[in-house]
């Protein structure tokens, strides 16, 4: 049966260390549905990389013990398994249109909580942020009001309470 994962991995923030990651995926065959990865500490020298997965229970537990693996490795935790968590992802979303479709398109972002981050006579910018489910109804919503481009950061993720991904 398959599951979706999503797993933190605590490494290095040295060269080659992503394309390490993404070949230990790209080697095996397994899909990577989201990445993030960015600086996490004061001097720079730790990332987080987040990673949205799927596949069977085994599958999961071999991407997390090869991960854990690679030598600038310091932490893999996978959120889904370890506890109640949030997850987040941003989206730019460009809607073009004009008349009624401006009227219903602004009403709708407000129902969702996007912000207009750009506005011409002729198209809008959203800013939205929240779980991929919500952003997807949205830009389900948007497409016959004129839907024209979507930029999505992919998700982060952190677990809630009191337990911390550190190295």
């Amino acid at each position: 049966m398959q599951r979706s994962a999503t797993i933190a991995v605590l490494v290095e923030n040295e060269a080659g260390v992503l394309a390490r990651v993404i070949g230990l995926f790209s080697g095996r065959g397994y899909n990577i549905d989201s990445l993030t990865v960015a600086p996490v500490d004061e001097a720079g020298k730790l990332s987080r990389i987040t990673i949205v997965t799927s596949g069977t229970e085994m599958v999961i537990e071999q991407i997390k013990a090869q991960l854990d693996r690679l030598v600038p490795v310091h932490r893999v935790s996978d959120l889904t398994l370890e506890g109640p968590h949030l997850t987040r992802e941003l989206a730019l979303i460009k809607v073009m249109g004009k008349g009624e479709h401006r009227v219903e398109a602004l009403r709708l972002a407000d129902a969702f909580r996007a912000r207009v981050v750009d506005a011409t006579t002729e198209s809008f910018v959203f800013e939205m942020t929240g779980n991929a489910e919500k952003i997807d109804a949205f830009l389900a919503l948007m497409r016959p009001l004129g839907l024209a481009e979507v930029s999505r950061t992919g998700a982060v993720a952190i677990a809630r309470g009191s337990s911390a991904l550190a190295a």
